[in-house]
């Protein structure tokens, strides 16, 4: 549930858009809008013009579902049930209105398209609530209202912890220590893999910004597709968990470094080496050397994690288990039990052409069927109701304690999307900071 502060309660754009009672009353509107529209007075609406809207929005929602699932396909599992059931009934508005336009006056026209506006309003807001994306305006108007800073400049003094303790018992803050890490947006070339990225997002924390600095843990985190690297700042609020997580720890937190892994929205590279981008290299290689030239943070696998939600985790899996010296730690937040384009013999023939042995050399439960991880940690994640991709995740716990990792298997209320990965990501910060060395 959502707790309102005093500051907060009366600020509009911090109201609650996925619980209370805004989203309730949208609901209500909603339908009483679609109400209004499918009732007339005319004997020829309910034989003929009504009859007609329902078979029209029936049949644009079947071609639309043909040509994004079928023909797109930019969602490799598919298009949820809910958010189709939801177009159809935003479609059916409009259709609703278009076979009574034509016998309106002007004013009644304007009416018409107001409510079904409202129809429209009330298939977002509840495609909002199954995916959470924005729990709030504040959250819907995130990249407007991000601050992002310049990277802090190196400093001239560090701190590290010794062998035999973790950072934040070495570590003494300073008087004048920020409250607050700073969030940059930086481009990090892909110099050896050649892929071209979108710029990175960086958060650095409080202790970051002191002299000497303490050599912080990574973690690499990755978003879902669609989607963007700043998602995990713009709809995860993660820079606000790790701030909170800092004020507990005199400053400390991760350093936590979002690159780009699709190249675009709609992307789909697999986060593997093959036909369509060499984004395995670009993430084991490119990212962390970026990290090296321009931050200063603790090195070594153990100090160094990869996480991600939906294909992001399912990505952080592959590199844990193809990159293992890269990365000791992985997050797995509702990914796949493979990478995927959609089917198996899709995948292979974009990726591979169709070479098979290719493929299973780099799918990660192939890749634990023949290896042990021993020295590798990973926790998995996944929503309770998440009938798509638990099941998937179960199979992936199978194969990670086959492969003697260090695992966890944990479930969030909720299905799939931000309304687990917003409070997973709050969960799993300190089973981080101490998988990394920041904690004990």
């Amino acid at each position: 549930m959502t707790t309102l502060t005093l500051a907060t309660r009366w600020n509009p754009i911090d109201w609650p858009l996925t619980e209370g009672p805004i989203p309730h009353a949208v609901l209500a509107a909603g339908w009483l809008a679609l109400f209004a529209l499918a009732v007339g007075r005319r004997r020829t609406w309910w034989r003929v013009r009504l009859p007609a809207a329902l078979f029209t929005a029936a049949a644009l929602s079947l071609l639309l579902e043909a040509v994004v699932d079928g023909w797109w396909h930019p969602f490799p599992e598919g298009t949820p049930e809910y958010v189709t059931w939801w177009i159809a009934v935003a479609l059916l508005g409009f259709c609703l209105v278009g076979y009574r336009f034509g016998r309106l006056t002007w004013r009644r026209r304007g009416i018409a398209l107001g409510l079904s506006g409202l129809v429209l309003l009330m298939a977002a807001s509840e495609v909002n609530i199954g995916f959470g994306q924005f729990p709030s305006g504040r959250v819907m108007l995130a990249p407007w209202l991000t601050k992002t800073d310049g990277l802090v400049p190196k400093a001239d003094q560090t701190v590290a912890a010794p062998p035999d303790k973790v950072l934040d018992e070495v570590w003494q803050p300073p008087a004048d220590l920020p409250d607050k890490g700073t969030v940059s947006v930086v481009p990090i070339p892909g110099l050896r893999s050649g892929f071209k990225a979108r710029d990175a997002y960086v958060y650095l924390p409080p202790a970051y910004q002191a002299t000497p600095r303490p050599l912080l843990p990574v973690v690499v985190m990755l978003t879902g597709q669609p989607g963007q690297p700043g998602d995990w700042v713009l709809s995860g609020q993660i820079n606000e968990v790790l701030d909170a997580f800092a004020a507990k720890h005199g400053g400390l937190a991760p350093i936590v470094v979002m690159p780009d892994h699709n190249g675009s929205t709609w992307g789909n590279s697999l986060c593997m080496d093959s036909k369509i981008a060499k984004t395995q290299t670009y993430l084991a290689s490119d990212v962390p050397y970026w990290i090296h030239q321009n931050l200063q943070t603790a090195t070594g696998r153990q100090s160094w994690a990869i996480g991600g939600a939906s294909m992001g985790g399912t990505c952080a899996l592959q590199l844990g288990v193809n990159a293992p010296d890269v990365y000791g730690t992985v997050l797995d937040m509702s990914g796949q039990e493979e990478p995927t384009l959609g089917t198996r013999e899709q995948t292979v023939k974009a990726a591979f052409g169709g070479d098979g042995k290719k493929f299973d050399a780099v799918d990660p439960v192939q890749v634990m069927g023949r290896k042990k991880f021993t020295d590798t940690n990973v926790a998995l994640l996944v929503g309770a109701t998440d009938d798509e991709f638990k099941p998937q995740m179960e199979k992936i716990y199978r194969a990670v304690q086959g492969a003697g990792m260090k695992a966890k298997f944990e479930l969030m209320p909720g299905g799939h999307g931000w309304v687990v990965f917003r409070p997973g990501i709050v969960q799993q910060i300190p089973w981080l900071a101490q998988q990394t060395g920041l904690t004990r």
